[in-house]
């Protein structure tokens, strides 16, 4: 499991961006300039609705935190592979040792080691399960941490709800057919995400 399928999965970027970027466009108003008018003015339509798009693949891509945070889940999640194929080979080596010996030993000799190979197994495969489970944990403390400082962000820059709609892209995963890059607030969301993680 990806870190990006477990944004997607979790729905936790998708839905938390939609708040986000109004929250991080205050002090950014010098947005894109298309014939003489902000796209900050652009947005707002006939009924006064002031809509923005944040691409998430760049969103993904230059936010430093999520990098980071990805890179060492990955990590973790290799270890954990690693270690597990380790056990595994030490555990198919006990039965091919027993194998060849097994002609050589008596029935309660081969019941015993017989018997002592599953528990073993039993015991790999608890310890298996306990390890996805912690590497659950970590992801799903990854998210509710991301949501948090997403949270932070729409609170503390988005005061003046400057738009009324903000939808997140994705190419290839969206329901918006088209969008103009007037309204691409992107980079001034990355900015103020990859802020406030410094400042933390």
């Amino acid at each position: 499991m990806h870190t990006r399928q477990l944004f997607v999965k979790n729905g936790l970027l998708l839905a938390a961006v939609a708040g986000i970027f109004t929250a991080c466009q205050q002090g950014n108003k010098t947005t894109a300039d298309t014939g003489g008018k902000k796209a900050t003015e652009q947005s707002t339509d006939a009924i006064g609705q002031k809509l923005a798009y944040v691409d998430i693949d760049t969103l993904e891509a230059h936010y430093d935190y999520f990098k980071e945070k990805k890179a060492e889940l990955e990590k973790k999640k290799e270890g954990a592979q690693n270690d597990l194929s380790g056990r595994e080979r030490q555990l198919q080596n006990e039965y091919n040792a027993l194998a060849q010996k097994a002609p050589t030993m008596t029935q309660t000799e081969g019941q015993a080691a017989e018997a002592s190979l599953q528990k073993k197994a039993q015991q790999h495969e608890v310890y298996r399960q306990n390890l996805f489970a912690q590497l659950q944990t970590q992801e799903a403390q990854f998210n509710e941490d991301l949501q948090k400082r997403l949270d932070e962000c729409i609170r503390k820059f988005n005061a003046d709800k400057r738009y009324s709609f903000i939808f997140s892209y994705r190419n290839g995963a969206s329901n918006i057919l088209y969008k103009d890059e007037a309204y691409d607030v992107t980079h001034e969301v990355i900015k103020e995400l990859n802020a406030a993680s410094a400042k933390k």
